[in-house]
């Protein structure tokens, strides 16, 4: 185990579970609170918020969901089964259940909500509670396309282009691309700071991630509506949290909580003041609402 260089008083580790290696920061006591980072990020975007939550007494997992930060690249190709939601929250259950914590909190962001919103799905047992960063279901957000989304989302529908065309286009100028990515959906000056973004770009810059994440997105727009078609006469069963981005596109284009209450029991939705990157613009204001709904 060695420190993080980033989340302060947090170690990083390596676990296998379900035939992938995971790389995920740890530290605190209590109960167990599992934070899911999402695209072009790293575990690193929990920062700000990590170790707060360490100090209001939660045992704190922030780990690298598979193909991103250093986590395992696994090998994918169509039907992109490997990169489907489902097998990423089984990724995440499987390291909280290893690290002894059988039912837990998620806070996730962006394709970490994702991944979340499955687990919550497909493992009532496990999540205690859901909290949704900045998005709406993947399933509403696509079948509600429309011109406006297309133009402020373009990555949706660039990086499920068939392999291996915008594999090829970002590594051309991997740095070109993520920096222009994170300059458009980041809405505070000075929220990442050059030296986070470097951070970002050792990984991003290995053509192996950039394989894993397009397949990421191209199992979005396939697979992972075939489960979520198939689920849509179920409900979340745990308690949810929607916070969003009042400067972002989500809360722009949706009724975001009305999109979550579509789809689980419990909902309760908060904009924040900032852009999408919520962990990252405004990690105290973040806290001042989940801190609360963990506790109750």
């Amino acid at each position: 185990m060695t420190a993080s260089r980033f989340l302060d008083g947090f170690t990083l580790r390596d676990e296998t579970v379900n035939g992938v290696r995971i790389h995920f920061a740890s530290a605190g006591e209590g109960p167990p609170v599992l934070l899911l980072h999402g695209h072009p990020q790293s575990h690193v975007v929990w920062r700000k918020v990590a170790p707060a939550l360490v100090k209001a007494g939660y045992s704190v997992v922030a780990s690298d969901l598979r193909g991103y930060g250093d986590s395992e690249k696994v090998e994918s190709h169509a039907p992109h089964l490997l990169y489907s939601k489902r097998e990423m929250a089984k990724d995440q259950v499987a390291l909280m259940q290893a690290l002894g914590h059988k039912r837990f909190a998620v806070v996730g962001h962006d394709r970490g909500g994702r991944v979340a919103h499955r687990m919550a799905l497909d493992h009532p047992e496990a999540v205690d509670r859901l909290v949704v960063l900045d998005i709406a279901p993947t399933l509403t957000m696509y079948e509600q396309t429309n011109q406006e989304f297309a133009t402020r989302y373009f990555w949706w529908f660039f990086l499920i282009q068939p392999e291996d065309l915008p594999e090829r286009m970002i590594g051309q100028d991997p740095e070109y691309f993520l920096r222009r990515h994170i300059g458009g959906q980041v809405k505070t000056p000075g929220a990442v700071t050059e030296e986070v973004m470097a951070e970002y770009l050792r990984t991003y810059r290995d053509p192996a991630t950039i394989h894993a994440i397009c397949e990421d997105y191209r199992a979005a727009s396939k697979i992972d509506l075939e489960h979520d078609r198939a689920d849509q006469d179920r409900r979340i069963e745990a308690p949810v949290l929607a916070i969003w981005g009042d400067t972002g596109v989500v809360g722009d284009l949706y009724d975001v909580p009305q999109t979550w209450r579509d789809k689980a029991r419990t909902v309760r939705g908060v904009a924040l003041a900032c852009g999408h990157a919520i962990p990252e613009e405004a990690p105290d204001a973040l806290l001042a609402e989940v801190i609360p709904f963990l506790a109750t």
